[in-house]
Order: C-alpha cells, then sequence, then structure tokens
C-alpha cells in the first residue's frame, strides 16, 4: 500500500470568488492544471500551521488559519485538507514563480472547462462560495 502524503489547502474567498492557482506545464504532480494554494505537510507539523506556511511562501501572505478543515479530498495516495480563509495579512501574490505561473479569483462556474486538479474542486468552491457576495 503506497504512503499517503497529507497536502493541506487554502480556499481564500473574496467577493463570492475563490483564489486558484495554475500549476506549471512541467510540474511532476499535476502539471498545466489549476488548484488551491498549498503543499504539502513536513514531517512533525501541525496541518493547519504547514497551511500558514505555504500561503506564507505561496502567496507571501499572513494567514489566519483556524478551526477545522471545511473539507477533505482523499486520493490513493494522499489526503488535502482544505480550510475557507476569510482573513489574511497582505496581497495574494505569485511569490512561487518555480511551481505557479498564474493567479485568478474564479468562481465555480467559471471553473468548467479548466484543467482542474481534480473534478471535485468546482462542488468545493460551489459549497464555500454559496451566498457569499
Amino acid at each position: 500500500m503506497p504512503e499517503e502524503h497529507i497536502v493541506v489547502a487554502g480556499l481564500l474567498r473574496r467577493r463570492g470568488r475563490a483564489l486558484m492557482v495554475h500549476r506549471l506545464p512541467q510540474r511532476r504532480w499535476y502539471p498545466d492544471a489549476w488548484d488551491l494554494p498549498g503543499g504539502h505537510v513536513q514531517v512533525g507539523e501541525v496541518p493547519r500551521l504547514a497551511l500558514a506556511r505555504e500561503l506564507r511562501e505561496e502567496l507571501g501572505i499572513t494567514a489566519e488559519v483556524a478551526g477545522d478543515a471545511f473539507a477533505k479530498i482523499q486520493g490513493v495516495d494522499f489526503r488535502m485538507d482544505i480550510w475557507t480563509i476569510d482573513q489574511w495579512t497582505g496581497e495574494p501574490s505569485n511569490y512561487a514563480p518555480e511551481e505557479h505561473d498564474a493567479l485568478g479569483w474564479l468562481t465555480d462556474k467559471e471553473l468548467h472547462g479548466l484543467r482542474l486538479t481534480d473534478p471535485r474542486l468546482p462542488q468545493l468552491l460551489h459549497a464555500a462560495l454559496d451566498g457569499m457576495l
């Protein structure tokens, strides 16, 4: 049985949209696809603190990661814990050009037709953004 990797992601919400990142075409895992920002939990690291670190490294923001994960996506060899993020300091920018080549504030409907890292992302965005303005 393959070793399970724990991955964390942030669903940053602003005015009814979520921040998505586009992974570079040369990435080993899920190349040329849109994803939520985040990354791997290091050995001994608390997942929500790992997410705060990843968001700082990738987007240059200081995020408030509190409470339990909003959702979990189970893959063959990974589990991704996703937190909704409504408060952060700084303006999200691409601080990881070696990983991403674009950022976009998108709705669940705008994800249709895009290459995504997981087919469940539009449903997750819909659940997280429903009722937000």
